[in-house]
């Protein structure tokens, strides 16, 4: 079923919110009442300005850097897979994050791999996988090829599908996104590793839930204070990931 979805997912609806970071949003004229709106929310939205002032690429960038500050995912020397990268602003984070440029001398040096199916800018400290597809055994291989021993220690996604206005179809298709996700995980995800995924809360989530329990010691719901109020987006955070005889 998840091939069925393949040219449909993307960068959440929010990288439409990020290409607008740089350009003054004063000088857009909305056509219509629900551009007006949007415009309008994204003035005053505090994360919006807050990504501009900090030259990240999206505001996402702080729903990230809030899960881990309290999760405490990411640490220096961490291989980490960015799912559904685009336009880049998580892989900024990571960068960071696990020290895949080396900036930090007394700590050990991460990697950072970003896979999207649309194009994602260069970003220095970073290696990204334009144009490829997630749900793609062959993206798959790409990803072991360009993985440091073919294992990463963190799957992070942030991607959903187009919407299609239709909840419950939006909602099944993102769950078979990230049911695709945890067949990579499976393959690339070293024991001990921790996955998070983001999901539209629904009928199909405790699905997501009980697969994420047969795989890993710890799993948890956590929604930070940069996912806006009136969505229903949430993220999935699994930690401890079993050993692969134990998650089959």
């Amino acid at each position: 079923m998840a091939a069925a979805v393949t040219r449909l997912w993307r960068t959440p609806p929010s990288l439409l919110h990020c290409r607008s970071l740089h350009v003054t949003l004063g000088a857009q004229k909305a056509k219509t009442g629900t551009e007006q709106i949007w415009l309008t929310r994204q003035q005053r939205d505090p994360y919006v300005k807050a990504a501009h002032a900090q030259n990240y690429r999206c505001r996402s960038a702080f729903k990230l850097l809030e899960i881990d500050k309290e999760q405490k995912i990411l640490q220096p020397g961490n291989r980490v897979v960015d799912c559904g990268a685009a336009p880049g602003a998580w892989s900024q984070v990571l960068v960071d994050k696990v020290n895949s440029l080396g900036q930090d001398p007394a700590v050990s040096v991460g990697f950072v791999l970003g896979v999207d199916l649309l194009h994602i800018s260069p970003l220095e400290g970073a290696i990204f996988l334009s144009k490829c597809d997630l749900t793609d055994p062959a993206t798959h291989r790409k990803i072991i090829a360009l993985l440091p021993c073919g294992e990463a220690d963190v799957i992070l996604s942030d991607m959903a599908p187009n919407a299609s206005g239709i909840r419950e179809l939006d909602h099944q298709r993102l769950v078979n996104m990230c049911l695709s996700l945890l067949d990579l995980s499976d393959v690339v995800l070293r024991p001990g590793g921790s996955f998070l995924c983001k999901i539209w809360d629904g009928g199909e989530s405790n699905l997501i839930r009980d697969k994420l329990r047969q795989r890993f010691q710890h799993v948890k719901t956590v929604k930070p204070k940069a996912s806006r109020t009136e969505s229903a987006e949430i993220y999935l955070l699994a930690k401890s990931h079993k050993n692969k005889k134990s998650s089959n």
